[in-house]
């Protein structure tokens, strides 16, 4: 956006950047971090610099072994972790590292790194659980040591996840662990299994992590960094800034695209939020609807394709498939959630008679046109993975080159204007400090992520070791088979899933989340015969609501501290708007052709789509209770069961949700005409 255009804008309180500040550490653990200044942060800047080009260098050239470079990467995680996260939040005096944190940091790693710097040694000693179990009679030499290494090593890992992702995960953790020992299980074997195994913290999700993940993280630090957040905010101003009630419809937008290389719901919340929820309230709009409106969006972020939170990558290792193919699959449910949210908001705004930003005011779509240039890096990285022709390492190494170079006219036209003479040396001194910032802010978030999928393989140890899955697996069965109609006991089934990913879910970040879900969720659902597939992406989709479904909605509880606004309030709020992602999901149980599944004809995908469409429009006009005018109670009840019914896959509930839906529709339009 051009300085004019930024003047001409609306004078809104935008809020300070200290009070941004504090909004992220409040809701954002990523963001409650130590104070470096002076030659120590210099030193925390390079160690992070050089492992995000150890990342990059470990998924393109490395062909070490799976175990030391895991290993490696786990050690180098929790020694950038310690130097990031204090203990507390107000642990925050400048250059101070408590001697504990030091002890902590070089006792995590230390454990991680002997395992890698030992591995040789000890792949052959240490075969099976009774090797390190000092009560046997296999017991090798010096049990008890590889006993006490791998605890120190998870709790370590556990104390770092309590730092910067949070308690609820640790509970999961902690209770699972607890019930492994009640289970039976001695010391030992749930030693071998969580820190020398390939069940436990090297599990697939951290194999996920540093194979792929780290490597697209990174890309995002880089791509942010070419200005495109600010593209994409520009460019939902200049689409729908003008129509009614038009900053929440921006907020929809650009959270859908931010959202595209975000991977943090509470982050992109309070990114985006610090500049649409200021205009939603000078807008007209309240404070509990402008905040939910953008943490519902945000959240809807990380079920956008290409990236979806890191998650989609961890979904291609757990359903068998390509990424690609994970992307194509999630396109159909993440429109269908987002024109959920935009049809809410419209009838919100008609509601209020709420007017948008005048044209002259918001920056002219012509003049954004130039910047386009600034998405050839994504547009590239999705060719190169779609069609196959290179590695997803290798192609989000191309894309990070290529944000590199589109970044590089803006900062030469800066470097012009400001420097007259000279200024191919500030040119130069910039595009440097351009890599390296990138760098840091890439393997600065890479840490959280490992850390959460580490302890998420923690859990998805405990329940391999116990055989809590199988057990979870009857139970659902029972409770749904005591209903004796198939397609009831089948909803049953669905809705008690739903509400263990929503408990499950709380607090927890994207990559975590699913994998907690993929371990315990999915299979109930496999189990009752729905596909693969559809039962990730319903167990994925709950799961990411849990941040704003109350009584733990973070991304909610995030906007309504920049809105200033209710918390419980925006959250109830913020679930209504997303409402589609509580029904999408039950569509693509029932009827995987949504997501492509069986090779489904063009005819019946867009019947489900146009139907799907209409029943969330029925839905969300009755929970918004206005349509043309007030809608009585009675007809918003029978909107929403019109509105479900052509949810409800099949002909018969198709055409009766229309009638409902239409007839509803036609009824207040008439009475709005007479009215006027």
């Amino acid at each position: 956006m051009s300085e004019k255009d930024k003047k001409n804008l609306p004078d809104v309180d935008v809020g300070t950047a200290e009070e941004m500040d504090e909004v992220m550490r409040k809701y954002d653990r990523e963001s409650a971090t130590r104070i470096w200044e002076g030659r120590p942060k210099l030193l925390v800047r390079i160690v992070m610099s050089i492992f995000s080009v150890y990342c990059i260098w470990l998924t393109l050239r490395c062909n070490w072994d799976m175990a030391i470079r895991l290993t490696s990467f786990l050690g180098l995680i929790i020694i950038m972790g310690y130097l990031t996260y204090p203990a507390r939040k107000d642990h925050v005096t400048p250059n101070a590292m408590p001697w504990y944190d030091i002890v902590l940091m070089l006792l995590g790693a230390g454990s991680f790194f002997y395992y890698c710097v030992n591995y040789t040694k000890l792949a052959k000693v240490i075969t099976s659980a009774a090797k390190i179990n000092p009560w046997s009679d296999g017991a090798i030499d010096g049990a008890w040591f590889y006993i006490i290494l791998g605890i120190v090593g998870v709790l370590c890992l556990a104390e770092l996840c309590r730092r910067c992702v949070g308690i609820p995960i640790l509970c999961v953790a902690g209770v699972l662990l607890v019930y492994t020992f009640a289970s039976g299980q001695n010391l030992a074997r749930v030693v071998y299994t969580l820190f020398y195994g390939t069940s436990g913290v090297m599990a697939t999700p951290v194999q996920v992590c540093a194979k792929f993940i780290a490597v697209f993280i990174i890309f995002g630090a880089f791509l942010e960094r070419t200005g495109i957040s600010n593209f994409f905010i520009d460019l939902a101003n200049s689409l729908a800034g003008s129509t009614s009630g038009g900053p929440a419809k921006v907020a929809v937008i650009s959270s859908a695209l931010c959202g595209m290389v975000s991977g943090s719901s509470v982050g992109n919340t309070v990114t985006t939020g610090s500049v649409t929820i200021p205009m939603m309230k000078r807008t007209g709009y309240q404070g509990e609807f402008a905040g939910a409106v953008e943490a519902a969006a945000s959240t809807g972020g990380q079920i956008m394709p290409p990236i979806m939170g890191a998650a989609a990558f961890l979904m291609a290792e757990y359903m068998d498939t390509t990424y690609a193919n994970v992307a194509v699959k999630a396109i159909l449910p993440a429109l269908l959630y987002f024109t959920g949210i935009f049809m809410a908001v419209h009838l919100e705004a008609r509601r209020l008679n709420l007017k948008g930003v005048p044209k002259d005011q918001l920056p002219k779509f012509g003049i954004l046109i130039r910047s386009i240039y600034l998405l050839l890096p994504l547009v590239i990285l999705v060719w190169m993975v779609s069609t196959g022709i290179r590695t997803l390492q290798f192609s989000a190494s191309i894309a990070i080159v290529l944000a590199v170079l589109v970044s590089l006219p803006h900062m030469f036209a800066d470097s012009r204007s400001q420097h007259s003479e000279g200024f191919a040396v500030h040119f130069a001194k910039d595009t440097a400090s351009m890599v390296v910032n990138s760098l840091e802010a890439g393997g600065r978030s890479c840490i959280t992520v490992a850390v959460a999928c580490a302890v998420a393989g923690i859990v998805s140890g405990c329940i391999t070791v116990t055989g809590l899955a199988s057990k979870l697996i009857n139970g659902v069965i029972n409770i749904s088979n005591m209903i004796p109609i198939p397609a009831l006991s089948l909803f049953i089934a669905l809705f008690l899933t739903m509400l263990c990913c929503i408990v499950l879910g709380m607090g927890v970040p994207t990559t975590a989340n699913y994998c907690i879900m993929a371990s315990t969720c999915a299979p109930i659902l496999i189990q009752l015969g729905i596909g693969k597939i559809p039962a990730h992406f319903f167990v994925f989709y709950f799961g990411i609501v849990a941040d704003i479904t109350p009584p733990v909605a973070l991304a909610a509880y995030a906007g309504s501290a920049i809105a200033k606004s209710d918390p419980m309030k925006t959250g109830i709020n913020a679930t209504k708007l997303a409402i589609a992602a509580f029904i999408v999901p039950y569509i693509f149980a029932y009827s995987p052709a949504m997501l492509f599944v069986n090779n489904p004809s063009p005819f019946q995908v867009v019947q489900i789509v146009i139907s799907a469409l209409l029943g969330i429009f029925g839905v969300a006009a009755a929970l918004n209770g206005f349509l043309y005018r007030p809608i009585p109670m009675p007809l918003r009840i029978a909107l929403t069961i019109g509105g479900l019914c052509m949810m409800i896959p099949g002909n018969v509930t198709d055409i009766v949700g229309l009638a409902a839906v239409v007839a509803i529709v036609m009824y207040q339009r008439t009475l709005a005409r007479k009215t006027a």
